[in-house]
């Protein structure tokens, strides 16, 4: 009997192994792309950790030395002008002019429509700003404690892992706050979305509402000057309303046509 049931276990398990199929994943490579280095961090000691477009320029962020950089967009290949737009290369917590700002080791910022660079400081658990010409501040986090509160100042809390992502549509930032499991919205000035969809929104509204009064005004230029519209056989066209005039009968029961051509035989 023991041996029997061995025997059925050693089939079910040999049916078993019968019905796997060990398949390799699929790799689909695409022609018509082409990697190439256009800046070498390598030479000027700088290490991109991150970059961001802003206008015409490129925003680099060098988060081991906790630096960020500018660098002329597009890029040339020959030379490579870069500036350091904020951040002492050293690690701390300081606000300030470019070159007396200090961070540490962030990891993510981002880009408003005026320039303005927000960095989310998660080891200071603050939310910075860099101006565009330099200057750091603090907008909202504690230096002093973490946590999940919400409010103005100081008096919200993050967690030390969080990332930030500008959304024009709502002129705000968005914080994946990972360490708290919390998705936050940072409410910013709105002379930091002057360029933004509002200004768009109503550039568009007047366009439409200038291209509405130019139609009509077409349509009443039309409608005055029709009646005296030269038609194709080139003669001149008279108005409706004076051909209505002459087509009315006189007292006599004569039109003013008739009338006319019986003085005509008159002085004739």
């Amino acid at each position: 009997m023991a041996s029997q049931l061995s025997l059925l276990i050693l089939m079910l398990f040999l049916f078993n192994l019968a019905s796997i199929h060990v398949t390799g994943d699929q790799i689909m490579l695409e022609d018509g792309y082409m990697v190439s280095t256009v800046f070498d961090g390598h030479k000027l000691n700088i290490n991109p950790y991150a970059v961001q477009l802003r206008s015409s320029d490129l925003v680099v962020l060098d988060s081991s030395h906790s630096v960020f950089y500018t660098l002329p967009f597009p890029i040339s290949q020959d030379s490579v002008m870069v500036n350091r737009l904020s951040g002492e290369g050293k690690n701390g917590y300081t606000d300030g002019e470019p070159g007396l700002a200090r961070f540490n080791k962030p990891k993510s910022f981002a880009v408003d429509l005026r320039g303005n660079v927000y960095v989310a400081d998660q080891l200071n658990h603050v939310v910075r700003k860099i101006s565009n010409s330099g200057v750091t501040s603090t907008i909202v986090g504690n230096y002093s404690r973490t946590g999940r509160q919400d409010g103005p100042g100081e008096t919200a809390t993050f967690s030390g892992d969080f990332e930030v992502l500008f959304v024009p549509q709502i002129c705000a930032l968005l914080i994946s706050d990972h360490g708290n499991q919390l998705l936050r919205q940072i409410d910013l000035k709105p002379e930091d979305c002057a360029f933004g969809p509002q200004s768009v929104l109503g550039a568009v509204k007047f366009w439409v509402l200038g291209l509405a009064l130019s139609c009509l005004l077409g349509i009443v230029i039309g409608i005055a000057t029709r009646p005296y519209v030269i038609p194709h056989t080139g003669r001149f066209q008279t108005p409706s309303s004076q051909q209505d005039m002459e087509a009315l009968p006189n007292q006599c029961g004569e039109s003013s046509t008739d009338e006319l051509l019986r003085r005509q035989k008159r002085i004739s």
